[in-house]
């Protein structure tokens, strides 16, 4: 309707213009400038109408990037992400939100929901940075404890392979022992203790490789060195037999190789480690050859002591 109105109106004013040219008799090609003119007005006022301008396409929608104006439309966006299980998403939006929040009181909340939004998506070097950043800035949030719990767990996560170096391994098991200190009482007890078997087995695996790696290439003293070390830090360990079976090889074969001034010392070692097995593990995979290797030892431990006497 409004439309109309406007071309009625153009009409008439084209009408009156036209009535005054003739009246005032003027020239033909100002009068044609004047046509001209309207009729590029008409276009601009047709075109104003089919094309939206530019400016309301940007007051319609909301803006891509995060700033003051659009925080709680975004923050409402990356809520809805988390709850629907979209981690990426929520990470995203959650860690644009972030530097805008600081001082406010969401920030703690959009810092906790950033981090565990990258250990949902499996994102634990990401989480783990995030939730010790969240413990170091709110230590007495209500949240605290249970970030400590997910920074620990995340790096967890990040501890390698056995055969790969266990700098991480030794770290988790450090972060792992002050969140147990700090929270004593903690619900995750008991994932914390296996948390911490788990990684203790996995740097017992790489000594263990290591007495096998001086035994396989005859460097015995080595082996001996490494196997006491291993009997001293992983006394409960699920490899204990398995170790002691390698240095029992190890001396066995020591003994063999040695000379005769060497040999009984190095036979009584073996026998030694022989004995300790059957009392310790007298059930083990291992028990039939050691029975073997320990009758052979007798024997020459008993020729030795003949010689002596």
């Amino acid at each position: 309707m409004r439309f109309v109105l406007n071309m009625a109106k153009k009409a008439i004013k084209i009408l009156i213009i036209i009535l005054l040219a003739f009246s005032l008799e003027i020239k033909a090609d100002n009068f044609l400038d004047i046509g001209s003119a309207l009729f590029i007005e008409k276009h601009q006022i047709e075109d104003s109408i089919t094309k939206p301008k530019k400016e309301k396409i940007k007051s319609s929608r909301i803006s891509k990037r995060v700033t003051f104006e659009s925080f709680d439309q975004h923050y409402e966006r990356a809520l809805k992400y988390y709850n629907n299980r979209q981690w990426l998403s929520a990470a995203g939006l959650f860690e644009e939100l972030y530097p805008l929040s600081l001082g406010t009181p969401r920030a703690d909340t959009i810092l906790y929901l950033f981090a565990h939004s990258y250990y949902q998506n499996g994102d634990f070097n990401m989480a783990a940075f995030h939730f010790r950043d969240y413990v170091k800035r709110y230590p007495n949030s209500e949240r605290t404890e249970d970030a400590f719990y997910y920074c620990i767990s995340a790096i967890y996560r990040t501890s390698p392979e056995y055969y790969l170096d266990q700098t991480n391994t030794d770290y988790a098991i450090e972060q792992i022992k002050t969140y147990v200190q700090a929270y004593p009482h903690n619900k995750h007890i008991d994932e914390c203790n296996q948390m911490l078997d788990d990684l203790r087995l996995k740097l017992a695996k790489k000594d263990l490789e290591v007495i096998k790696l001086y035994y396989n290439t005859d460097h015995y003293e080595a082996c001996q060195i490494s196997a006491v070390n291993f009997f001293n830090e992983y006394s409960y360990s699920p490899l204990m037999p398995e170790a002691i079976y390698y240095l029992i090889l190890n001396n066995f074969e020591y003994a063999k190789r040695s000379t005769e001034r060497k040999k009984y010392e190095r036979y009584k070692a073996c026998f030694e480690a022989c004995k300790k097995m059957e009392l310790l593990y007298p059930e083990s995979k291992y028990h039939k050859e050691v029975s073997k290797i320990s009758q052979e030892v007798s024997k020459q431990l008993e020729k030795y002591n003949k010689k002596q006497s």
